[in-house]
């Protein structure tokens, strides 16, 4: 499993020899709390689902929860283990509110992972292909779910994550996880094109990584990154897939285990990287 370190080189990840970590490197501590926001649907709910097949607490946000039916027929199923909060990434009451109510329940996050993001909304908005197509409104639109409301979310719980830093180690760090896209790199941009969503993943690595800077000169056991998931068959993707080779469509399930593969790896020295579904470094 491959990660990018501070100066850009990639490093090789090796699984921890720590008491509540199995031999596939996974905490397996029934104190552990994770947080997935955007979990009403496509990743944010699988993400829930698998979390849930591992000791633990979870906590699950949406903007609505009264209509996420498949995130409350799980709640059903687990009613001492996953709590569902509501938060509205677009409203920062909301993500306060949110976070307050998590407080009275637990004392520590030990996992955030950032999820909710907007590519387009059918007949409303679409990638834009040319510039002629640029427009305040979608630029407004893309940014406030795919990176304001995500860092906003960080620093919502951030006092929490810094709580579960305090018993945590180098090598088992607490983490934040935002989930990003390749076509967020500058470096890699050879198309063009998709000018709000590539931007708005663009910003949300830069404060992912300027986050990361901080937590680590305060000594903050809270490790910070960025995630490609690959493509995947989601609503989000859905025009787009025609084009995408079978072998490189993930399902739900197949992108979220490798994205939990990279995430349970995930150390103090990791912290600041952008990194793909098999571990490896995104270009910048």
């Amino acid at each position: 499993m491959m990660f990018q370190c501070h100066k850009g080189k990639a490093l090789q990840i090796t699984t921890r020899a720590l008491s509540s970590i199995n031999p596939a490197g996974v905490d397996t501590s029934a104190d552990k709390v994770s947080l997935v926001q955007g979990a009403s649907r496509g990743l944010g709910l699988e993400f829930v689902r698998q979390l849930l097949a591992r000791p633990g607490s979870v906590i699950a946000t949406c903007r609505n929860p009264s209509a996420a039916t498949d995130l409350q027929l799980l709640k059903d199923h687990h009613q001492h283990r996953l709590h569902v909060v509501q938060l509205d990434t677009g409203n920062e009451a909301s993500i306060h509110a949110a976070a307050e109510q998590v407080s009275e329940v637990h004392s520590h996050i030990n996992l955030l992972l950032n999820v909710s993001g907007v590519l387009h909304i059918p007949g409303v908005m679409s990638p834009e292909t040319a510039l002629n197509r640029v427009t305040m409104e979608n630029l407004e639109r893309v940014f406030r779910v795919n990176t304001f409301g995500p860092i906003l979310v960080c620093k919502a719980f951030a006092p929490l994550l810094i709580n579960a830093g305090k018993t945590a180690t180098d090598e088992h760090p607490a983490v934040i996880a935002n989930l990003s896209a390749r076509v967020g790199s500058i470096g890699d941009n050879r198309l063009g094109g998709w000018y709000s969503y590539r931007a708005s993943k663009t910003a949300l690595n830069q404060l992912t990584k300027t986050m990361s800077l901080e937590l680590a000169r305060k000594n903050q056991k809270v490790a910070a990154i960025v995630l490609h998931p690959g493509t995947v068959a989601t609503d989000l993707s859905a025009p787009f897939q025609r084009n995408v080779a079978p072998e490189k469509l993930f399902t739900k399930e197949r992108a979220i285990k490798q994205l939990l593969e990279v995430v349970d790896r995930v150390q103090m020295k990791d912290t600041g990287s952008y990194v793909a579904w098999d571990g490896t470094p995104v270009v910048w």
